[in-house]
């Protein structure tokens, strides 16, 4: 009796292993005065973010570029998830330093990054900004929200419905730059051909349900295509934060 032999998707290097495509589009929206999100797309598929900066303290776009600059110099053939925390951890050091330079006072920035592995997408996020996957054509967060709303839902005292409008859904509980230690969320998810990934700003997820999201991001042509649909499907309902979103196609090699 021959012994059974488990392939898992991605582990096997002669298997030629999906490769990812993907787009990012930002925009200031329709109210405010200038955009303090800033996006990582990379043309060899790898890896992917959107910061967002925070407005109210100030200077957000300053504290979301740091976050870009420190993650794109993740190099190749690292250990994803302890990549991503330590390079999320420079840049709240590099925040929190920012903030002591004369004219500047308190900014911050909140994240969600991708980096895709050998058809496993490893992510890691701190604060509301979040990631989706869309597989059969239905959507799923890959992220949970580090917010005040978001624990007001977890102790049952919010029901899930009204968190997206409850007057305290902005605040939250977790930033690069909002402390002295930052604690960064991972999960890894193994991918298929097919599969759609999504990272955006609140700005995106404030005024477009996730239904039409979903079928935003499904019945889209590409992912170029897909992050055009749904800035426009935000700008339509007033935009009245930066909105920002990155859409991943991962296909056959």
């Amino acid at each position: 009796m021959s012994t059974p032999i488990t392939v898992v998707p991605g582990q096997d290097r002669t298997v030629p292993v999906p490769v990812a495509v993907g787009a990012g589009m930002t925009n200031r929206g329709m109210v405010r005065d200038r955009n303090e999100d800033s996006i990582l797309t990379d043309p060899s598929g790898t890896l992917w973010a959107v910061a967002d900066g925070m407005g109210g303290y100030g200077n957000g776009d300053v504290a979301s570029d740091i976050v870009i600059d420190c993650l794109a110099k993740i190099p190749d053939g690292v250990d994803p998830g302890p990549a991503l925390v330590a390079r999320l951890k420079e840049a709240n050091d590099l925040v929190l330093e920012r903030q002591r330079a004369p004219g500047m006072g308190r900014m911050g920035s909140t994240v969600v990054a991708v980096l895709i592995n050998r058809a496993v997408a490893h992510v890691a996020w701190a604060g509301d900004s979040r990631a989706y996957l869309l597989r059969g054509g239905h959507l799923r967060p890959l992220t949970r929200d580090h917010s005040v709303v978001q624990e007001m839902v977890d102790r049952g005292e919010l029901p899930p419905e009204a968190a997206e409008s409850h007057p305290e859904s902005h605040i939250v509980t977790r930033a690069v730059g909002g402390g002295a230690e930052l604690e960064v969320d991972l999960v890894s998810v193994p991918l298929l051909v097919g599969d759609r990934l999504l990272l955006c700003s609140d700005g995106l997820t404030r005024c477009v349900y996730e239904q039409t999201v979903e079928a935003l991001l499904r019945d889209a042509s590409g992912p170029e295509d897909a992050c055009q649909k749904l800035l426009r499907e935000a700008l339509d309902s007033g935009a009245p934060d930066n909105v920002s979103a990155i859409a991943v196609l991962i296909r056959e090699p």
